[in-house]
């Protein structure tokens, strides 16, 4: 039986999704699924979803709960990371302290001062799960959903003796999905590539039967100013010739031109501490989850676009398909870091996870995508070095922060985040 484990099985609505996914399949109705959280609570809670969705789904699957992380992870085929580190406390003062000096931020999750210490505080926990693979489920998958994508699946390469990783995210299924809704043909008579690095890779190309369909987005854009026209993407596509595959509200604070502005801000719409207010939402859908599992209450099902259901369907029975992940570039794009983490088409099957080479981006895409990775590098250097320096450099480098503050301001911010976040940090930096 194959043993799938869910690694922060506390994020209750995304494991219970993920379960559907997986047990819909015949070939995985039997599974053995293992929940791990350090929440008793939550894992408790996460326990009764999965046995509910198992029922539901009329699956006959073997559900396991352990607050031993060890215990779930022994005789693994396959884990599945969801850890936020900190949860919505440390969240809000990656948001709060750089406020206080005038430097604002949506997502706070992929790039940018709140994404560097969302990876300080996750970085030495995933080389713990590492190190727990290597002993105790060596061939076993590590499926990482946790951000910053980026900083996660380098660092994990970099530092973790186990190497079988992949970073998994829904922005290149879910924009090509919009951008076909935009140009009127349907999805599945599209055909794609994309590749960069993850939240900020680019659609390469977008056909219909060989027939380029960029040129039907320019007219739906140019037909839709106020829509279409006042999104932070369109902008980036307008400027970079290719369009970004992640959202408007994330993609504002990768470049220096957008947050600083309060016109700019107001024109294209873009929804300052955004993950806050998200947040704080799954708090609220958490306590109703609670709420409905005690009542006796149905939930819905339905298949969600998420990969790693179909990861593990394809290596257990061999049906090949492609998806996209987060993996070790080594080349697979030429004009990007050898040892970064970037974002390619792979081919799944029996034997494994397999990563296409791309080639070079174009150079505008390229030189976009460095300008993120700068951050990411001295991010994973300072966790996996002990370098505070490098702490400072990372965010002095962002093009958000460098837009926003002086040199003296970044000092004392990163200081005072140092300082806040003291405890989760890696050793070295504490």
């Amino acid at each position: 039986m194959t043993r799938i484990v869910f690694i922060g099985a506390g994020s209750v609505e995304f494991t219970r999704n993920l379960l559907g996914d997986i047990l819909t399949f015949p070939e995985l109705a039997d599974a053995t699924i293992v929940l791990h959280d350090i929440d008793p609570e939550r894992l408790e809670t996460a326990a009764a979803m999965a046995r509910w969705t198992n029922g539901a789904v009329r699956g006959r699957a073997t559900i396991e709960a352990h607050l031993d992380r060890r215990a779930a992870l022994s005789g693994a085929d396959f884990a599945i990371n969801t850890i936020e580190v900190g949860g919505i406390a440390a969240t809000r003062l990656d948001f709060d302290i750089p406020e206080k000096y005038g430097l604002r931020q949506t997502i706070g999750d992929t790039l940018g001062v709140g994404a560097v210490f969302r990876a300080l505080r996750t970085i030495p926990i995933l080389l713990d799960i590492g190190r727990d693979m290597a002993e105790l489920c060596p061939d076993a998958w590590l499926l990482n959903y946790t951000n910053p994508m980026a900083m996660n699946v380098w660092a994990y390469d970099a530092g973790s003796p186990h190497k079988k990783v992949a970073g998994l995210c829904h922005s290149i299924q879910n924009t090509t999905r919009q951008i076909s809704e935009y140009v009127g043909v349907p999805f599945e008579e599209v055909t794609f590539t994309g590749a960069g690095v993850n939240h900020m890779a680019w659609v390469l190309r977008f056909e219909r039967e060989g027939v380029d369909l960029y040129p039907r987005l320019d007219e739906a854009i140019a037909a839709d100013p106020d829509g279409l026209g006042r999104h932070v993407r369109v902008q980036i596509y307008k400027l970079f010739g290719y369009f970004p595959t992640e959202s408007s509200e994330h993609f504002a604070e990768y470049v220096p031109w957008f947050m600083r502005d309060d016109a700019e801000i107001a024109r294209l719409r873009i929804p300052v501490r955004e993950y806050i207010a998200r947040s704080e939402e799954n708090i609220g859908f958490y306590e109703d989850e609670k709420r409905k599992l005690a009542a006796g209450e149905p939930f819905e099902i339905e298949r969600s676009l998420e990969y790693a259901s179909l990861i593990v369907h394809s290596m257990v029975t061999g049906t090949e398909r492609e998806i996209y992940g987060t993996v070790p570039n080594r080349g697979l794009i030429g004009n990007l870091p050898w040892d970064a983490a970037v974002e390619v088409p792979c081919q799944i099957d029996a034997t494994g996870l397999h990563p296409m080479t791309v080639g070079d981006l174009p150079a505008q895409c390229a030189a976009l995508d460095r300008t993120f990775l700068n951050v990411a590098e001295l991010t994973v250097r300072a966790a996996l070095e002990g370098r505070r320096d490098h702490v400072l450099q990372a965010v002095l480098l962002d093009p958000n922060a460098a837009a926003t503050l002086s040199v003296a301001d970044t000092v004392k911010m990163v200081d005072e985040m140092l300082a806040a976040h003291r405890e989760a940090l890696p050793e070295a930096l504490r």
